[in-house]
């Protein structure tokens, strides 16, 4: 989804009013009110800190709407931008009250987002030269998912499902609590059970915990298979059987198969190496440290409290 798109999304303004109703709960900054000048104006200028990967700084725009504001916005830097300390990520002038309304939203949407793409990043070029593709999980901030996984695009990653209605992903506890059908009561009855009920253009994904039951999970018509917490040896061994699988029944489709569970920035090396398609890892959404990035105001006319305004 387009930064566009993503601004006109319904959940997108959804998530920016109930920010900004924290902030605004009772419809006045007391500060702003006893301090600043009516008609004031300022030009603020964002700064990384440190350096990353910006992204979303875009939103502030879709804040200062929200607001009602004209203040206008430049020098915006591009999703996915690499920063270092000092670089100035964007400009902003107009009306002072609006700037400093929306100030900690933007900047707690854009820190949040920055260090999502940042983290991504790193995870990426972590496994850079071997087949692996860096993806993200379900594991995001509620209200924020559209956002997060934009963010983990612009960290050069992947999305896995943005969410249960676009794709099965059989995991432990669908398996527990399936009866018993033709294929016994495992990991690939349940593939072919869910591949019976979608047909076979939505994608199929199960998860194991054994190698023994990859190649019937294979044959009942899984598209991928999660590797849950395997060693990077086992992975390597996985690959190696879904090869030979592969080319023993001389499917045209591919089987991906995808690495999960406990993997950190030190060890993802070792599974990218090991084969496997896809490694998917919470990390980048749900424990990710924001973004140091500050705003800093000058005034465009003088800057007067009330009582000293003429």
């Amino acid at each position: 989804m387009t930064e566009h798109a993503l601004a006109a999304h319904p959940d997108i303004t959804a998530l920016i009013r109930i920010a900004l109703h924290e902030d605004l709960r009772f419809g006045v900054d007391v500060t702003c009110a006893a301090t600043l000048a009516p008609g004031a104006r300022l030009r603020g200028t964002v700064r990384a800190k440190e350096p990353g990967v910006i992204c979303g700084m875009w939103l502030f725009q879709s804040i200062f709407t929200e607001l009602g504001s004209d203040v206008q916005v430049s020098e915006l830097l591009a999703d996915g931008t690499t920063v270092t300390p000092g670089t100035v990520v964007m400009t902003m002038a107009g009306d002072a009250t609006a700037m400093l309304l929306a100030e900690r939203t933007g900047l707690n949407l854009c820190q949040r987002l920055s260090g999502t793409a940042t983290l991504t990043r790193r995870y990426v070029e972590a496994v850079a030269g071997t087949r692996a593709q860096i993806l993200d999980t379900r594991k995001t901030t509620p209200g924020m998912r559209l956002l997060q996984k934009h963010a983990v695009l612009a960290g050069g990653g992947a999305n896995h499902r943005q969410g249960l209605f676009d794709q099965v992903l059989i995991k432990e506890n669908h398996i527990a609590l399936m009866p018993a059908g033709l294929l016994g009561s495992g990991p690939a009855e349940a593939v072919r059970r869910s591949r019976q009920q979608v047909g076979e253009h939505v994608r199929v994904e199960v998860e194991i915990e054994r190698l023994d039951d990859l190649e019937p999970c294979i044959h009942a018509g899984a598209d991928i298979i999660l590797l849950d917490n395997l060693a990077p040896a086992m992975v390597r061994e996985a690959v190696a059987r879904r090869d030979a699988c592969v080319r023993a029944t001389g499917q045209a489709r591919a089987v991906l198969l995808e690495a999960s569970g406990g993997i950190t920035l030190h060890t993802v090396r070792s599974f990218a190496d090991a084969g496997v398609d896809r490694i998917s890892t919470g990390e980048l959404t749900h424990s990710v440290r924001s973004l140091d990035l500050s705003l800093r105001c000058t005034p465009l006319k003088d800057l007067l409290s009330r009582d000293q305004a003429p």
